[in-house]
């Protein structure tokens, strides 16, 4: 193998694929990043078994050829010469040398052979919707899945697609986030939970703007393809294997404030600076006609305040986990939101005040302790 490449596309590339390398394995080749040279590009690609990146970057290809380098080491090396031209040369014995200016690195590598094939999805299932809107419909509802191996199937987020619809639903147990967008094009209505982790990758290559995005399913694998960047991710399941969220829902509620949520977002962050010091980490709210008050203890001190609301239905005391609150408010971005409540053992419903259905949070309650 004989190529020359632009150094910010090498680097640029080298640190999208990366992020699919793994870091906990008895297999050194899932630590590595397969460089193909072929016609006139330089394709990278790594995989953790799991989760699969492939880049590829234009390039004079000399002599064609593969091979894997330490992942790590070409990354840190690489991310260096981001300025320069770089020639990669590869010898009969797995060593590839870097040419950089008028110096050069030698890199032991491994056999291309040994690299696992990543899954090729054809003839799949697919929807399309605006980049935008799929990025909004992930990052709205991420931070809620479970980061425990407890329930495997909860540390991804569900996709159901129906009626033109894509629902994305995500619980850890504690919280829950429903985020709905419209779908332009779906060839057939479908479910698939997808691990957070691929998740997070595909919202960071996602732009805003009206570009479109073709997502594509077969079977337990969901691939999407951005700005030349392919993303294959093995799924956790289906709709089948996921909580059935819906019956979590009630029909209807015995107290409904509505409150300003940058209000109450900035009282939760005051009370949490406290909260947070030597004390659980909780907050109660005390809801009487139209004054909510939030107060926070720790072994460090209290603190009150006085918030004034809408409420329509029964006063209420009940206490929450201030982090998971906080967590919901920030995924909002409506002026006001309705607080909906069941009695003071019942999860809180969080939602907008002006968008419509589209977007539902929960909070399970914690036992009040002051």
């Amino acid at each position: 193998m004989r190529v020359f490449c632009e150094g910010v596309e090498l680097s640029n590339a080298v640190m999208t694929v990366i992020k699919a390398t793994s870091s906990k394995t008895t297999n050194p080749i899932l630590e590595g990043i397969k460089l193909v040279a072929e016609d006139e590009w330089l394709t990278l690609s790594a995989t953790d078994g799991e989760l699969a990146i492939e880049k590829k970057i234009p390039a004079d290809v000399k002599l064609s050829g593969e091979i894997v380098v330490p992942g790590k080491l070409f990354s840190e090396f690489v991310k260096k010469l981001s300025s320069e031209q770089i020639q990669l040369i590869l010898d009969e014995k797995n060593q590839l040398k870097i040419k950089y200016t008028d110096s050069e690195l030698f890199i032991q590598c491994q056999s291309a052979s040994e690299f696992p094939s990543i899954k090729q999805i054809e003839n799949a299932q697919f929807f399309t919707m605006k980049q935008t809107e799929l990025k909004d419909v992930i990052d709205r509802t991420i931070f809620s899945v479970a980061t425990d191996d407890t329930r495997p199937v909860l540390k991804g987020c569900l996709f159901e697609q129906d009626k033109n619809i894509l629902t994305s639903v995500a619980l850890d147990g504690f919280r829950l986030a429903i985020a709905k967008k419209r779908i332009k094009e779906c060839s057939a209505e479908s479910s698939i939970i997808v691990p957070a982790r691929s998740l997070s990758e595909i919202s960071k290559l996602l732009v805003d703007g009206e570009q479109d995005i073709r997502v594509l399913i077969e079977r337990n694998y969901m691939m999407v393809i951005v700005d030349g960047t392919k993303i294959v991710t093995r799924c956790l399941g289906t709709k089948d294997d996921f909580i059935n969220y819906k019956q979590i829902i009630p029909s209807s509620f015995a107290s409904t404030v509505t409150i300003s949520k940058s209000q109450l977002l900035s009282t939760l962050e005051r009370a949490s600076i406290l909260s947070h010091v030597g004390g659980d980490n909780s907050v109660k709210f005390e809801i009487e006609g139209n004054i909510m008050k939030v107060t926070a203890k720790s072994e460090a001190g209290t603190v009150t305040e006085n918030i004034t609301i809408s409420l329509v239905g029964e006063d209420l005391s009940i206490a929450f986990n201030i982090s998971f609150f906080m967590d919901c408010l920030r995924n909002i971005q409506s002026d006001y939101v309705m607080l909906k409540f069941n009695g003071q053992v019942n999860p809180c419903f969080i939602l907008p005040n002006d968008e419509g259905d589209e977007y539902v949070f929960l909070v399970s309650p914690i036992r009040q302790v002051y």
